[in-house]
């Protein structure tokens, strides 16, 4: 992942988000506080990384009660949303594109899919799942006008490279990359590539590792 310009690491952002989501589920539940060790124990790591992570980002409340669960999705709200809400297109509406798309919207965060993007007949001029989809043709006019910043990419591995240029042309500042070619972009662009056949590969060596173990 590009280089982040703010001092909070990148495993702590992540953190917030998970913690964030937990935090919302919880408020739905009339949970109103919620203790370091019970959200630590949730996200599988300790209630001493939970209170170091809410340190960094200069958060402190009364833990006698636990933390007050509204202030402190108030708090993380804060430090990872932007002041206003950011448009975000889909670049390839297969059904992994699709799938993204109805996962995504609807979450009540201030992110938003506004548009896809495809180069099938079957899908473009259409609207698919409440979202227009575009010609690839029209990317960087379609980009202007609907103020669109981060890109989902879930095109085919062989089409995603050909994607790069018009990226960077367009001035999109964020690239999230669901395929398992790594692409890369200049200095300015958050990129981050979620490879899912490397990260099953990964859970599938530790499951092979833990059996081993257990077998011995």
């Amino acid at each position: 992942m590009a280089t982040l310009t703010n001092t909070i690491p990148e495993k702590t952002i992540e953190r917030l988000s998970e913690y964030r989501r937990t935090l919302l589920a919880s408020h739905k539940q009339g949970i109103t506080h919620i203790f370091s060790h019970v959200l630590a124990g949730i996200h599988g790591i300790t209630a001493v990384q939970v209170r170091r992570d809410l340190m960094l980002i200069g958060f402190s409340s009364d833990t006698k009660k636990g933390y007050d669960v509204q202030v402190l999705i108030e708090y993380i709200s804060r430090i990872l949303d932007s002041p206003s809400p950011m448009n975000i297109a889909v670049l390839g509406m297969g059904h992994l594109g699709q799938a993204i798309t109805k996962y995504f919207n609807g979450k009540g965060l201030k992110l938003k899919i506004t548009a896809a993007f495809d180069v099938d007949p079957e899908k473009v001029g259409k609207t698919i799942d409440g979202i227009p989809c575009y010609h690839m043709d029209t990317f960087e006019e379609v980009v202007e006008d609907k103020d669109i910043s981060i890109v989902i990419v879930s095109s085919p591995t062989k089409v995603a490279p050909t994607l790069v240029l018009p990226i960077i042309n367009a001035g999109i500042k964020g690239v999230l990359n669901f395929t398992s070619t790594p692409l890369n972009f200049p200095q300015g662009i958050i990129v981050e590539n979620y490879d899912i056949t490397t990260l099953l590969e990964k859970v599938a060596y530790f499951v092979k590792e833990n059996e081993e173990i257990s077998n011995a």
